[in-house]
This record gives C-alpha cells, sequence and structure tokens, in this order.
C-alpha cells in the first residue's frame, strides 16, 4: 500500500437514512453536514437532488462553513425506456451544472429499479437486446453532454433490483459504451449482493473504476433475502446493508486493490439505512470513518 493513500474518504447522505428529497422522519439536511463533519469526514456526495439546498450560494456557504468538499452528486434514470430519454437527460443536466458549481467533478448515475418500496416488482426485470442499445448509446449521449458543458465526468452505479448489478451485466455496460464519456462508480455492497466479485472488477475495468461506494452486506441477512425472494428495500430494512467490518466484501484487500489503481479516487461511504432512527447514523459514520483510517483510507 502507498505510504501516502489517493482515496478520498467521504459520505453521503444516504448514511444517515436519506433516500429521498423529502420524507416522514427524515434526518433534516443541516444535522447531516454538522454530523458529517463532527465525524470527520471531508468530502460529500450531495445524495437526492432537493435535500439538500439546491442554490449554489446557499450550498457552497453551508458545505464551505463545516469544512467539507464536494465529490459529486447522484441522479436516477431508465435510459433503455422509450420517450424517457429528455426527462431523464434534462435531470442529469440539472444536477451536473450544480455539482459544478460547487466544486464536484462527478455524476452518478443510478438505473431505475424494478421493485418498489415494498418489495414488489413494478417493471420488467430483463432487458431486450434493443434496450440494450437505448441503453448504452444514451448513456454515452449524456455522459458528452455533461461532460461538454459542465465539466462532470459521469460514473455508472450497479444497482440491487436493476438491470445493471451483476458482474455480466457490469461487463456488458463496460464494453458498450465509450470510456471517454462513461466509467464506474463500483459501489461493493450492491455488486456482493448481486452475488459479484468486486476484486474481479477492480482488475478487469482497472482504468474505469474512477469512483467508489464503500458498503458492505451481511451474509446471513443475504442469505435470508434469497430465500425468501424479498426486494431491496425490505432487505435494507432487514439490515442487509450492514457496518464494517462485519461483512462482505472484505475491506484491507478491496482497500488494497484501491490503492494500487494509483490513481486519485473518492471513496464514499454509504451504508444503505432507510428507514432509520435520527440519532442513530452519526456513531455508525464515526466508527466507520475510524475503521476505513486503520486500513490506511484518511
Amino acid at each position: 500500500m502507498s505510504a501516502v493513500s489517493k482515496i478520498r474518504l467521504g459520505s453521503a447522505p444516504d448514511s444517515w437514512g436519506v433516500w429521498f428529497p423529502e420524507a416522514e422522519g427524515q434526518v433534516h439536511w443541516t444535522q447531516f453536514l454538522d454530523e458529517l463533519a463532527e465525524s470527520k469526514y471531508k468530502w460529500v456526495e450531495l445524495g437526492p437532488h432537493g435535500y439538500l439546498p439546491t442554490d449554489k450560494d446557499v450550498l457552497r456557504a453551508e458545505i464551505e462553513k463545516r469544512g467539507l468538499k464536494v465529490s459529486g452528486g447522484g441522479v436516477f434514470g431508465g435510459l433503455h425506456v422509450a420517450g424517457k430519454f429528455e426527462a431523464d437527460l434534462a435531470e442529469a443536466r440539472k444536477v451536473s451544472q450544480l455539482v459544478s458549481q460547487v466544486g464536484g467533478k462527478y455524476l452518478i448515475y443510478l438505473p431505475d429499479g424494478y421493485s418498489d418500496l415494498d418489495g414488489n416488482i413494478v417493471a420488467e426485470t430483463t432487458l431486450s437486446d434493443e434496450q440494450w442499445v437505448l441503453l448504452t448509446t444514451r448513456m454515452d449521449e449524456v455522459g458528452k453532454i455533461v461532460l461538454e458543458e459542465y465539466g462532470v465526468s459521469l460514473v455508472f452505479h450497479p444497482h440491487a433490483d436493476s438491470h445493471i448489478g451483476t458482474d455480466q451485466e457490469i461487463d456488458r455496460l463496460m464494453n458498450h459504451t465509450d470510456s471517454r464519456y462513461v466509467n464506474l462508480c463500483l459501489d461493493t455492497g450492491h455488486v456482493s449482493y448481486c452475488g459479484g466479485d468486486n476484486l474481479a472488477i477492480i482488475e478487469k475495468f482497472a482504468e474505469r473504476v474512477q469512483y467508489v461506494h464503500l458498503k458492505q452486506v451481511d451474509p446471513v441477512i443475504l442469505q435470508k433475502v434469497r430465500e425468501e425472494k424479498l426486494g431491496f428495500a425490505p432487505a435494507v430494512r432487514l439490515g442487509v446493508m450492514c457496518e464494517p467490518p462485519h461483512g462482505i466484501p472484505e475491506m484491507p484487500p478491496l482497500v488494497a486493490a484501491l490503492e494500487k489503481l494509483d490513481v486519485d479516487i473518492f471513496a464514499i461511504v454509504e451504508q444503505d439505512m432507510y428507514p432509520c432512527d435520527p440519532d442513530a447514523p452519526f456513531p455508525i459514520a464515526d466508527r466507520t470513518r475510524q475503521y476505513f483510517n486503520s486500513c490506511g483510507v484518511h
């Protein structure tokens, strides 16, 4: 491992139980930012658009006064769906513009899921070859636009209960998109949830792993989820995403593999807690930061 880590450790609203811009019982954004800073993270991902202030001057002031910096912001989209491209592109532009205005560099693009908050299947679970072509060509187009217009790089985030989660689906996406415009946000928890191999992905796509979400999966709960065929949201409520180092994948080998890439890379801690008690996230975030410090990430 390098003497000086090139991994930039941060966290996100997701680790404070925030999945939506507004939701009953959700931690207020001021509490999130205060506790993020108090738990000694330096980087913040913006979370769902509208949770944090969307006025660039207000957001920049709130971020800077806490000694934080922005890594990027996320957006969901269903680029494989005919007739949805313009709306998805508008959302990507909106988030990318704000990210750029507050000093961030990445648009984390997440695929729309096919299950709802109750775990019900609400959309098709597989894509046709024609839909795959739509997805990959449109992903290239979105990535090109946000890069040229805002200087923001698109990284695609594989996700449970979506069409890109398994190793094979990640391979297909990477092999049919342009590395100039589309690269990978490796979410270690979602990859493990989908039965994938994080270390193999890092090795295979070393030049395209440009951003990371650090999280672990409880293998006992994951087995229950598979046996009972539960959706992702019910699995989260059971605690399938757990506090490191109590799950999979093992973090020291993963951190070592990321260090071996020898590039500056954001590693954003996420735990996927929804819903959660507003008092629960801070001690977990603080312990998790200390754990990754012990792995050599600062």
